[in-house]
């Protein structure tokens, strides 16, 4: 009779000899979303900061559930905890009730352009499901 072995997370079963591996549940990153960062022009020294953003880069979201403007606000920062500016209001709503439900989202750069002094800055949102 063939056996189920655990192996990790996931469980590999053998068929015929062989062994296929199911992927581990709760494991993955899921693209839910493209926006651009809102407020960069009100960070103080966004410019200066330009050339050590990079495509790819990780990037933290917090709840910001204080905030004068925005009850719904999402603060993003970079991996040195500098502040970046914000998802924006047209689009946080969902976004917000998913982190005040305990999800963990988070995102990742995918495009940047300075226009002058203006920092343009193209975001992918996943979830760290």
């Amino acid at each position: 009779m063939h056996e189920i072995e655990k192996t990790g997370n996931g469980l590999i079963s053998i068929l015929h000899g062989g062994k296929v591996t199911i992927p581990t549940p709760f494991e993955r990153e899921i693209l839910l979303f493209d926006t651009y960062i809102a407020g960069t022009s009100y960070v103080d020294g966004m410019e200066k900061l330009y050339p050590y953003i990079q495509i790819g880069e990780r990037l933290n979201f917090y709840r910001e559930p204080d905030n004068p403007y925005d009850s719904k606000a999402i603060v993003i920062k970079n991996l040195n905890d500098v502040k970046l500016g914000y998802i924006p209001k047209v689009d946080n709503i969902i976004f917000s009730r998913l982190m005040d439900a305990g999800k963990l989202l988070f995102g990742k750069v995918k495009e940047k352009e300075l226009n002058g002094s203006w920092v343009k800055i193209k975001i992918e949102i996943y979830l760290k499901d």
